[in-house]
């Protein structure tokens, strides 16, 4: 578990790092427009003396503003997602965006100066680009970190994040898999609201 939170912990890295090289397209520029922001707020003198709670209420709102929860929660939750009812869809979506804001909080926090390099942009299907980038690291490695996109009501919105070859859809869905495989939707969703400290 800690081998798996270590490798998708850099995916909101991505959202405080400087872009260096930007290849044009509507799915990067959407990318580089909220890195922008972040990196903006992060420079405020008057954000960094928000108390934690307010830093982190701030940059959510930005995270939304490129992350699609609902489709990133359908494909993680896979076949799986028709075994919840209407509400219990709901509830998990928000569990699990808040979830993964709660993990990665003091990473969107600390600010380091890592470089981002924009690669490519690549058509999977019709109406979704993989963003290929690369996170510089001091030591000169470059980690591999694409962001999946497609087009929601006129605007190009994250579902998945893949780090180094891994998927961060496949790598919940398999975890929740395991889980559902035994237990029903209500167990899941408490594990959930536990986690978040919503129990």
């Amino acid at each position: 578990m800690k081998k798996r939170l270590l490798r998708i912990n850099l995916i909101f890295i991505l959202l405080i790092a400087l872009p260096l090289n930007l290849y044009a397209g509507p799915p990067t520029d959407t990318v580089k427009g909220e890195v922008d922001k972040i990196i903006n707020k992060l420079r405020d003198p008057a954000f960094k003396e928000k108390a934690r709670e307010e830093k982190i209420a701030g940059i959510r709102e930005i995270i939304n503003e490129i992350f699609d929860w609902t489709e990133l929660s359908k494909r993680t939750l896979g076949r799986d997602w028709k075994k919840f009812n209407d509400a219990q869809k709901k509830e998990f979506i928000d569990l699990f965006s808040e979830l993964l804001e709660g993990v990665y909080a003091d990473r969107l926090l600390a600010y380091s100066d890592e470089k981002v390099i924009f690669d490519k942009e690549t058509e999977l299907r019709k109406g979704q680009f993989e963003v290929q980038s690369y996170i510089a690291t001091s030591d000169g490695k470059k980690i591999p970190l694409h962001y999946r996109m497609r087009e929601k009501q006129g605007k190009w919105r994250v579902y998945d994040v893949v780090i180094e070859g891994v998927s961060m859809v496949k790598n919940y869905r398999s975890q929740f898999r395991e889980i559902l495989s035994k237990k029903q939707p209500e167990d899941l969703l408490k594990t959930l609201r536990d986690k978040t400290g919503k129990g």
